[in-house]
Order: structure tokens, then C-alpha cells, then sequence
């Protein structure tokens, strides 16, 4: 019998909006599937319905959906209950929002394992402790008294597949498990679901728009587009001769490291910003963090440099020296050869942030925030709407949407309101943070293709920091590797890519997904090793 079975499911939402419109697959115990599509395609509205979680939403679900010979439309609330965490558990793409902040991560495991197990307070924290150092949690016993903002965000997602498997169950569903996290710890998490699903024999749904995440992870794919299943087979027969259009499509538009940049490199222009020995401290005395130690590059008219390095390395806080929202602690900036003030912000440098929804007021229509740099400039109100429509032509809206809200808006389209707002200011440069890091991958591929075909029409030069190297190596001229505040390794993309000789950059390449399964384990191993020579210098 099938660990799970889902039979012609649909699922309407009060709205009107149909999510899942007659999908049927079935996946095996201890085996893995991934549902891969676009944003809005019905994975995680599909994920959700195999642990009932639609019951008393509003939404109409139609269908059977069997999980462990479960029914769970007509099963009770008790039994449902005894399925979620039991049977079945889920992993969230966001920890913060599923750990509760005011409570150690060890007793809310233990909490979990108590209702399911009817175990004593004690054997549940021992059970709380076991399953941290499990997922590799060090010193389990300690950390376990810690709250989840004391956390990585990697440790937070170890701490939630933690919680998963108090209970052992026989199916873990993973809803875009990684989407947040840079490029080494997402591998650790990858890697980290394959060994489990080894050791314990569980079955994996895996939610996911990033195809090589797939690649990694499970057995078999099924591509769903406006809910709807598309292709369906054994990994490496979809990916590696796709025969959906869709199925093409999707895959044409994922950012490979080995192919390189599909434009030609930018000619060297004049230097238009440069940094000289950049440093931010933050805090005092012997609490004071140094975020960015020593940077020194430049950036020339009509390139993209490319900043990439894991979370926490200074990428972000450089990107905000760059751009004037920072003041350097020490260290010179220099606009076409002259140093800036201290204090100043300049309209020539713009940002487009990485969360257009926290860059964007929500009380104030899109036109009106692109209006906004035209405004502080002087630009007359009759001419304004005018300039504001054409930039949004410009960035393929539409100039009827000056009027709309934020929230009436794509994740993509929201960023290309971001993108018009800063061209508004007419900059020489801009400094693009993770502008792409929270969409699929067919929108990255729109969104990045309009700041290169941007930067051809007006000469941009482009700083785009990234955590995704892939990304990166589709987009830039040269490319920098940041650790710990530092450049490590700066040169051409095709070289650092290429030949890459930091170790650090070693690594970083080597926990990019493989669309290919077997160059995937391939790179789990080289990972593997990676790791065991870094554990024999540590003890040496």
C-alpha cells in the first residue's frame, strides 16, 4: 500500500481562487517526490491538504487524500491530530514564524513528543536533546535550553526537522525547507535530509521552485503549473530529457555555475565608485562587532560586479556603505575620484533592496513612491505622472498600475516597482541586495534580464549581491567572495568560477544543486570531504 495516495484533489479557496484542480500521484513509504513549480502553482496548497491543514479555512476540498490509509477529509479531529506530528510531520519554510519565540527550542520539542507519546516530562526532554543532536546540533544538551533567536537560521530549520522527527514518522512533507538560507547551509540541510531518510526510512515530500533542490534530494519529480500536474517521473528522466514544454521552459530559465554569462562582458569604463580600506563596527568596547573589515574594490560604468559570500559575512552592510546609508567606521569612498562626505547620501548611487514589500509603503500607491525621488529632486507635479508612467513602461508595468497598492502586486512585479523607483533618481550606479533571492526561478530570470537589458540602454553600473552563485555567475563581469567581513578572492567570473583559489570559494561552489542527480552525489561527496579535511585541521 502507498504511504501516500492523493486521488484527483482539488482545492478552492473562499475566494473563488481553484489552487489544486484534479491532481492524483501517489509516493511510496521510504520513498521521495518533489513538487516543483512556479509561485501560485499549488505546491504548498497541496503539501497543506495532506495533513488537513484546509479543515476549517473556508476552503473546499474535494478529492481523496489517503496518508498511511488515513482519509483525512473524514478522519476525526482526534485522529487527525494523532497523523500530524505522528504519522505525519511538516517542516515551514520559515522557522521564526513556526518556533514559539519565549520558549527553549528543547521544550517545545519535548512538548510535541509529551502530546504524541504520553511521555514523562523528563524522558521528553531526553527524547528534545536526542533528536537536536541528531541534525547535528552541537552540544545538544546545552543548546537545547536556548531560544530560537539565539539561532542561525540553519540551526532554527535543524531545530524544525528536530521537531519532525520526535515522533519518527513515517512521512516528513518539507515546504521550500531552504528557500531562506545561503547556498552552504541550505547543502547541509539537503544533505542532512538524505541522511535521515537512509537511516530512519521515511518517506519525503519535498516543496520546492528551485529544480537543482530537487535534483539533490529525491527520486522522483512532479512539475505542477496552475495546479495542474504537467510531468511526472524518476528524477533524472524529467530533468534530464524533460518532454513537457513547461517542464523545458523551467529548466532553461535555472542559473547554472558551469554555463557561463549568456552576454558578452561588459567593456572596462571609468572608475565610478571606488572603496578604500572600507570599515563598519557596530556596538563598543568589547561588544563591538566588526561587520566589514578592510574592503577595498572599485566598480566601472556599464559592469556588474558581483559580491557573494554566505549570511553574515558583511555582504549587506558593504552594499549600505556603498549606497550612503551606512557611514563607514574607517575608510574612503570615492565617486569618479572624489572622496564623499561623511553624511551624505547621493542620488547618483540607488538601491533595490531584497523584501520590495518592507521597501514599499503599503498606504502609498506604487506611482507615488517612484514619484517620490522625482519630487525630492524638484520635478514639477505635471510632469511627474508622466516621467513615473514611463518608467514603469520602462520596467514592463503598466502605466494604469501608478493607482494600485503594493499588496495588488507579484513578488516579481513588486520588485520591478523597486527597480523603477530607483531609476527614477537617474543613478550612475546601483546596488542591487538579494533583489532576487525570494522568487522562482522563471521571475529571477525576467527580473535579472531587465537590469541587464537596463544597463545596456543607460550604462548602470550594477554592485548585485547575492548568497546564490549561480545567480551571480549569470550576471556579472567580476565577482568578489566575502567571509567574515573580508574579501577573499576577487577577479573575472569566468576565473573565480573557473579556477577558484581560496578554499573558501571551493566550498561555496561546491554546495551549489546539481541539476544532474549524479553530479549531485558527486558534489555530496566532495562536500563530505570538504568537511573531513576541515575537522583534521581543526584537530591538528
Amino acid at each position: 500500500m502507498s504511504l501516500v495516495q492523493v486521488t484527483d484533489l482539488s482545492v478552492e479557496f473562499a475566494s473563488g481562487v481553484r489552487a489544486v484542480d484534479g491532481l492524483s500521484f501517489s509516493l511510496d513509504a521510504g520513498g521521495a517526490l518533489a513538487l516543483v513549480g512556479e509561485s501560485g502553482s499549488g505546491k504548498s496548497t497541496v503539501a497543506a491538504a495532506l495533513l488537513g491543514l484546509h479543515r476549517g479555512t473556508g476552503a473546499r476540498v474535494t478529492g481523496s487524500v489517503l496518508v498511511d490509509g488515513v482519509d483525512v477529509a473524514q478522519a476525526p479531529d482526534a485522529e487527525l491530530r494523532r497523523l500530524r506530528g505522528g504519522t505525519a510531520a511538516m517542516v515551514f519554510q520559515d522557522p521564526l514564524s513556526s518556533l514559539d519565540p519565549y520558549y527553549a527550542v528543547g521544550d517545545q520539542i519535548a512538548e510535541v513528543y509529551r502530546v504524541h507519546t504520553g511521555a514523562s516530562r523528563r524522558a521528553a526532554r531526553a527524547r528534545g536533546v536526542e533528536v537536536l543532536d541528531r541534525v547535528g546540533i552541537p552540544d545538544a544538551a546545552r543548546r537545547s535550553r536556548a531560544r530560537p533567536h539565539e539561532f542561525s537560521g540553519g540551526m532554527r530549520q535543524r531545530t524544525l526537522i528536530a521537531m519532525a522527527l520526535a515522533c519518527e514518522p513515517a512521512l516528513l512533507v518539507a515546504d521550500e525547507p531552504t528557500t531562506a538560507l545561503d547556498v552552504t547551509v541550505q547543502a547541509q540541510i539537503l544533505d542532512l535530509l538524505h541522511t535521515l531518510r537512509q537511516e530512519t526510512g521515511m518517506g519525503l515530500l519535498l516543496v520546492t521552485h528551485d529544480v537543482g533542490v530537487a535534483a539533490e534530494s529525491v527520486d522522483d519529480v512532479l512539475v505542477m503549473r496552475g495546479g495542474r500536474a504537467v510531468e511526472r517521473g524518476a528524477v533524472r528522466d524529467v530533468l534530464g530529457a524533460p518532454r513537457e514544454a513547461y517542464t523545458r521552459e523551467l529548466l532553461d530559465a535555472v542559473p547554472r555555475v558551469d554555463v557561463p554569462r549568456g552576454r558578452a562582458a561588459a567593456e572596462r569604463g571609468e572608475v565610478v565608485l571606488e572603496a578604500v580600506g572600507l570599515r563598519r563596527e557596530f556596538g563598543r568596547g568589547r561588544r563591538a562587532l566588526t561587520a566589514v573589515d578592510g574592503v577595498s574594490l572599485t566598480v566601472r560604468a556599464g559592469e556588474t560586479l558581483g559580491i557573494v559570500g554566505e549570511s553574515g559575512s558583511g555582504k549587506t552592510t558593504l552594499g549600505r556603505m556603498l549606497v550612503g546609508l551606512l557611514e563607514p567606521s574607517a575608510g574612503q569612498l570615492r565617486h569618479g575620484g572624489a572622496e564623499q562626505p561623511g553624511g551624505r547620501v547621493r542620488t547618483d548611487v540607488q538601491m533595490v533592496f531584497q523584501d520590495p514589500v518592507s521597501s514599499l509603503n503599503p498606504r502609498r500607491s506604487i506611482g507615488e513612491s517612484i514619484a517620490d525621488p522625482l519630487r525630492a529632486r524638484g520635478a514639477e507635479d505635471s510632469l511627474v505622472r508622466e516621467r513615473v508612467s514611463d518608467l514603469l513602461s520602462r520596467v514592463g508595468l503598466e502605466p494604469a498600475h501608478y493607482d494600485r497598492y503594493p499588496h495588488e502586486f507579484s513578488g516579481g512585479q513588486r520588485q520591478r516597482v523597486g527597480i523603477a523607483r530607483a531609476l527614477a533618481a537617474e543613478p550612475r550606479i546601483i546596488v542591487c541586495d538579494e533583489p532576487v533571492s525570494a522568487l522562482d526561478v522563471t521571475t529571477q530570470a525576467q527580473v535579472t534580464e531587465l537590469l541587464a537589458e537596463l544597463q545596456r540602454e543607460l550604462g548602470l553600473a550594477l554592485v548585485f549581491i547575492a548568497h546564490d552563485l549561480a545567480v551571480v555567475r549569470q550576471v556579472s563581469d567580476r565577482v568578489a567572495v566575502m567571509r567574515a567581513g573580508r574579501i577573499v578572492e576577487c577577479g573575472p567570473a569566468e576565473e573565480v568560477y573557473g579556477a577558484p583559489r581560496d578554499p573558501y570559494t571551493k566550498r561555496l561552489l561546491a554546495a551549489v544543486p546539481a541539476l544532474d542527480p549524479e553530479a549531485a552525489a558527486r558534489r555530496r561527496k566532495a562536500r563530505e570531504e570538504l568537511a573531513a579535511d576541515g575537522q583534521e585541521m581543526a584537530a591538528a
